[in-house]
């Protein structure tokens, strides 16, 4: 499924922002944010994919 494949790039790419933000950096931490935000909305589609395949069956 590729929506999930995305969630998984997206939650890879992030790791080095949190490491960043814990050691205070705050720009860091504001990009770690956004990317939240962002993973937020792709795992929302992967819900909803999962459950358009659930329907079908």
């Amino acid at each position: 499924m590729q929506e999930y494949e995305n969630l998984k790039v997206l939650v890879a790419e992030i790791e080095s922002d949190i490491d960043k933000a814990e050691g205070g950096n705050k720009a860091a931490g504001t990009r770690v944010r956004k990317q939240m935000q962002q993973i937020k909305q792709s795992a929302q589609t992967v819900r909803n994919r999962v459950l358009e395949l659930r329907t079908q069956e």
